[in-house]
């Protein structure tokens, strides 16, 4: 059971992370703006998703879009690394 659940599903979790992490920062490049990653404090508010979330446009908030650029390649890179290798865990 243990391989079924660090290594299939951290993989497939991690894969559709992945796509959704290259989906936002692919829009973020196109449209040159991106909203802003972590604004849900509640459970409630990350289940329904009714509090807009701030947009940051590259023309007028360029220091903030970057900030959340790379934050979006960071995780993309980090979804990347599990799918690949899939969930490390220690042995004893």
């Amino acid at each position: 059971m243990k391989f079924f659940l660090y290594e299939v599903v951290a993989r497939l979790v991690a894969a559709y992370l992945c796509v959704d992490c290259g989906r936002t920062l692919w829009q973020g490049f196109v449209e040159r703006k991106i909203k802003f990653f972590h604004t849900h404090t509640d459970v409630m508010d990350w289940l329904l998703d009714w509090s807009p979330r701030p947009i940051f446009h590259r023309d007028t908030a360029p220091v903030r879009y970057w900030m959340e650029m790379s934050m979006q390649a960071v995780a993309l890179l980090a979804c990347f690394i599990v799918a690949i290798f899939g969930w490390f865990q220690s042995s004893s």
